[in-house]
């Protein structure tokens, strides 16, 4: 049974358009399909998905033996992908939280994925610590991102973010997501790729593997 929390009346994040365009704008399963695959591949456990959006990984989730567990700041966003569990048959608690604070106990989390979120994340770092804290040790950091690029590419993603920003619901072109990941020490590198999907300026994009050290928890 689908356990969704409703929007509350103090949002603060909430972009209607960006909610009701998304999913024709970016064409997921066309480009995603294997990526999403990689990220939802023999899954065991609580599984938590830091930042639904309009719920792309479900039906990747739908039907596996897992406890699927989601969140979703942007009330539009989330209500889309309450619709889209039902409508696919995901067993999820989907519920109004952010990344920097997770409902959740420490090491209670076996597999956290992360899929084009960390670019909208108003504090990627606490929101880091967060996943670090939830997650037992040995369990996976799983992420599809799209990450700063070099060159003249590079400058005309600087151009360009102020005004992408706001068209795009505060996503930002310009993160060093990856080398925020495999710079944490509470993390060692299972697996790390560059993907050749994307369209520039939200390109390159690098999926991965991270795995939870056992040593130095909550230091």
């Amino acid at each position: 049974m689908l356990d969704w929390s409703p929007p509350q009346e103090s949002e603060e994040i909430s972009h209607p358009f960006v909610a009701a365009v998304y999913d024709t704008v970016v064409p997921d399963r066309l480009l995603f399909r294997p990526h999403r695959r990689y990220l939802t591949a023999d899954l065991s456990g609580r599984v938590l998905d830091v930042g639904a959006g309009t719920g792309a990984n479900f039906p990747y989730l739908a039907g596996a033996d897992v406890a699927s567990h989601a969140i979703e700041t942007d009330p539009h966003m989330r209500r889309q992908a309450a619709e889209k569990a039902r409508e696919v048959g995901c067993d999820v608690t989907l519920r109004d939280a952010r990344a920097e604070s997770l409902p959740y106990d420490d090491d209670s989390v076996d597999v956290v994925l992360a899929s084009l979120v960390f670019c909208t994340i108003a504090d990627p770092d606490r929101a880091l610590e967060e996943v670090a804290r939830v997650l037992r040790p040995g369990g996976e950091l799983r992420f599809l991102e799209h990450i700063r690029a070099d060159g003249w590419r590079e400058r005309g993603q600087e151009l360009l973010n102020p005004l992408w920003s706001r068209a795009a619901g505060g996503c930002q072109l310009t993160r060093d997501t990856v080398e925020r990941f495999v710079c944490h020490d509470a993390f060692a590198v299972e697996d790390l790729e560059r993907v050749g999907v994307g369209i520039f300026p939200a390109t390159p994009i690098v999926r991965g593997t991270l795995r939870r050290r056992h040593e130095g928890l909550h230091s």
